[in-house]
């Protein structure tokens, strides 16, 4: 596996690059072994053949090799999807941030409703009680407004179930593929399957400046 990263690793960040919800990743995976193939998004995955006690998967998009990787038995048998697991840690975050190709950060003050592809670095200054809502898919999810701030203004960022527990107030955010909307005349910034939120941790307030750096 390249870059001796981790199977939970290097699978976090095939998801992501190809936007790949993790449990339906971590089910293909597991379906692939047990029908020698299967398919998730754009992606197809073939089961391989062993390697003493390890599973080879082929990844391809199209006519094109994705990956082609070993796997411990062991990791499908994981209770916990560990592509996700991996994906909320500190060190997932640390390494999209690495990968960061010049990212074009926009202030608040810039922001203007129908925006899209928004980044933007804020302090979190409220989170509000989350609300149950019952959406067009047909499930009950939580629903939650953050004010968020730099040294130019503040706007509300519309968070999503576990969205809504990764952050804090004071915690230091950099927010990337965004979308800017208007609800109820006011402006609103939301991150959808695309979106990523990193949460650079509770950092001690500023005076006049908070633009300082959560997960899908």
């Amino acid at each position: 596996m390249r870059n001796k990263a981790s199977p939970g690793e290097y699978l976090a960040f095939l998801s992501m690059k190809y936007e790949i919800d993790p449990d339906k990743f971590f089910f293909a995976l597991i379906l692939a072994k047990e029908n020698q193939e299967s398919t998730c998004g754009n992606l197809s995955i073939e089961y391989r053949g062993k390697q003493q006690n390890k599973i080879v998967f082929l990844i391809t998009k199209g006519q094109k090799v994705v990956a082609q990787f070993p796997l411990p038995e062991e990791f499908l048998l994981e209770n916990n999807n560990p592509i996700k697991n991996f994906r909320k840690t500190e060190k997932f975050h640390r390494r999209l941030i690495k990968k960061d190709n010049g990212l074009q950060f926009i202030q608040i003050k810039d922001l203007r409703s129908g925006m899209k592809k928004v980044s933007l670095k804020a302090t979190v200054l409220e989170v509000a009680r989350p609300t149950l809502v019952f959406t067009r898919f047909g499930n009950y999810a939580s629903v939650a407004n953050a004010l968020i701030a730099d040294e130019t203004g503040t706007i509300k960022l519309c968070l999503w179930n576990e969205q809504i527990k990764s952050l804090s107030i004071g915690d230091s955010i950099q927010i990337e593929n965004a979308s800017t909307s208007t609800f109820r005349g006011e402006k609103q910034l939301r991150i959808g399957k695309k979106g990523i939120l990193l949460n650079k941790g509770n950092l001690p307030p500023k005076q006049g400046n908070t633009n300082h750096k959560f997960t899908v």
